[in-house]
């Protein structure tokens, strides 16, 4: 079972800081390379670039009343979400159907199914 985790590709683990400025503050956003090419693959089915698509989400989520002192984990765990969606078929895995026109309500429902 481990050798399918052991033996890929090094470079997927390793840590890539990024600078971006959201709402006209600088910061860097530091991940492991795996969940720069999900929010890539993300950012793309909505045609934004990189930076976009972390604004938009750290905009919305401090909309929505979120707290997000690490905002690092909450950008993993959207990754994983996104994965875990796809698989579970809840969420389409064709890159051409963008997210924003998704109906979230009925996907929230099932994953709350799901896991309460």
């Amino acid at each position: 079972m481990c050798k399918l985790f052991i033996d890929a590709d090094p470079a997927l683990w390793v840590s890539a800081t990024k600078s971006l400025r959201i709402e006209g503050m600088v910061t860097s956003v530091r991940l492991e390379n795996f969940f720069w090419s999900i929010l890539e693959e993300i950012a793309a089915r909505d045609r934004m670039n990189l930076v976009q698509l972390i604004t938009k989400l750290h905009c919305e989520s401090i909309d929505a009343g979120h707290d997000l002192g690490n905002f690092t984990s909450f950008l993993r765990v959207c990754c994983g979400r996104y994965l875990g969606l796809q698989l579970s078929g809840d969420l389409t895995s064709d890159t051409r159907v963008p997210i924003a026109q998704i109906d979230a309500d009925p996907v929230l429902e099932l994953e709350r199914r799901r896991y309460n």
